[in-house]
């Protein structure tokens, strides 16, 4: 673990585009959300959608390393899931190790991550065991949608879900038509704290295409989380089937829906950085 001192390393990874800094350290520093905020700042500082602290793992608690992952707004959020696969990649890679499974605690649970080489030396694969998807916020949020109908014309059906972090899977005609600097932020208001809102349509057998607001960050190019929750609202709304594969402006990842959902994607390395410790 790196230990506070005049300089920080940091490494940068991206998860389908949606992009992260690790830092593993020995505690969480208690200006950590200001840290997030200043590092994520992409005219000023180093750029990312957020900043994920990597902290030891109390004895006996079942869990390799603790994971704590802060929006670039400086917000804490519960999970991730392309975070957990560059933060598993970033725990691989201080092991010198391409082929792992890290058990990862987190403020939602263990999740447990299986890290595999490609042939890229910056890229692996990572499947991670999602756990289950949970009744989301505010059922009570359509009424208000349904009050205020001007921004939400677009959105055929809708329904929330958890799983460890909150979702709004939206079912829209075309996710690329949807304004989301507006609706994005319309539909996130409707909850007292906030969620993630996704926008998607089935675009094949067994395939959805969404786009992506999410709490905390704004739009962004992939959201993990989301495509598990929202491959498992259309499975069970009947429109595709256990092995989903789900589009994103940033790429492609794969959701297997059964007791546990399980996300399969790749982590890439960016590039390692030393900034001031100030």
């Amino acid at each position: 673990m790196e230990h506070m001192a005049e300089s920080i390393h940091l490494s940068k990874h991206h998860g389908l585009g949606n992009d992260f800094l690790v830092c593993l350290f020995d505690h969480l520093p208690g200006d950590a959300p200001a840290r997030a905020i200043a590092w994520c700042d992409r005219h000023t500082g180093i750029g990312a959608d957020g900043v994920i602290f990597g902290l030891p793992a109390a004895p006996g608690s079942g869990s390799d390393i603790v994971m704590r992952l802060l929006n670039s707004d400086g917000s804490a959020a519960e999970i991730s899931g392309n975070g957990l696969r560059c933060f598993a990649q970033a725990v691989a890679r201080q092991q010198g190790r391409r082929d792992v499974r890290i058990d990862v605690s987190t403020p939602a649970g263990i999740r447990s991550c299986d890290v595999h080489a490609t042939d890229d030396p910056a890229t692996v694969m990572v499947t991670v065991d999602m756990g289950t998807v949970r009744s989301g916020p505010d059922p009570d949020a359509g009424h208000r949608m349904a009050a205020s109908a001007a921004p939400f014309a677009s959105v055929k059906r809708w329904e929330t879900g958890d799983i460890g972090n909150p979702h709004v899977v939206c079912e829209v005609d075309d996710p690329d038509a949807i304004d989301l600097q507006v609706v994005g932020p319309a539909i996130e208001s409707l909850f007292a704290a906030g969620a993630n809102v996704h926008f998607a349509a089935v675009s094949g057998d067994d395939e959805l295409s969404i786009r992506v607001w999410e709490r905390g960050a704004g739009i962004t190019n992939a959201c993990g989380s989301g495509a598990v929750v929202a491959a498992d609202v259309f499975h069970r709304w009947g429109l595709v089937g256990r092995n989903v594969i789900v589009h994103m402006p940033g790429g492609n990842a794969r959701v297997d829906i059964g007791d546990s959902l399980r996300l399969t994607g790749p982590a890439v390395h960016i590039a390692d950085v030393v900034v001031a410790d100030r």
